[in-house]
């Protein structure tokens, strides 16, 4: 039985197991998968998923990674995280990818919605934030109907295998919504 950390519709967000690292492993080797996350180029052994999952057990006050889990199946469909957690300046980095066979379900919106819950209710931060490649479309829908909204771009900043380089957009929402600089 896995905890459940917050529930919804569709899916919940699950603690991460040991055991959940056979199916990471594969979903971060799929090129599909891995071409718009961080180091598309790079090939991951299960030895480096171990180390990882080790030091994110050892990091937890400044990353929060959850499994995405389908609620009606309780499969693990891929991954969440709150990253680089600054509790000083109330602000956190999100991050989040599902295996290609679990793209176009509505996951990924509501794992960002629970995700955002999970920032603002109870680590009480006050900016979340997440960067993406222009050229993921389905990325920038699931943020945008999170509430965020583009805050900057770093022009012909990441190489995307197949693409070149493409600008990376800086996109941002804060606990209340009305906050403005």
């Amino acid at each position: 039985m896995r905890p459940v950390i917050l529930k919804g519709n569709l899916v919940s967000l699950g603690l991460l197991l040991r055991e959940d690292l056979r199916y990471i492993w594969v979903w971060y080797n799929d090129r599909d998968v891995r071409k718009y996350l961080s180091y598309p180029e790079e090939v991951f052994f299960y030895e480096d998923e171990l180390e990882w999952y080790e030091a994110l057990r050892k990091e937890k006050k400044h990353e929060k990674v959850f499994t995405i889990v389908e609620n009606s199946s309780r499969s693990v469909v891929g991954l969440i995280g709150l990253h680089r957690i600054d509790y000083h300046n109330g602000r956190a980095e999100l991050g989040y990818f599902l295996a290609r066979e679990y793209w176009g379900h509505g996951y990924a919106s509501e794992a960002v919605r629970l995700a955002l819950d999970y920032a603002f209710e109870w680590l009480n931060l006050r900016k979340v934030y997440a960067h993406v490649f222009e050229t993921n479309a389905p990325s920038i829908r699931v943020l945008e109907k999170n509430g965020f909204t583009l805050a900057g771009r770093w022009r012909r900043h990441q190489h995307v295998p197949g693409e070149g380089f493409v600008d990376v957009l800086c996109y941002e929402r804060f606990r209340d919504r009305a906050v403005d600089f």
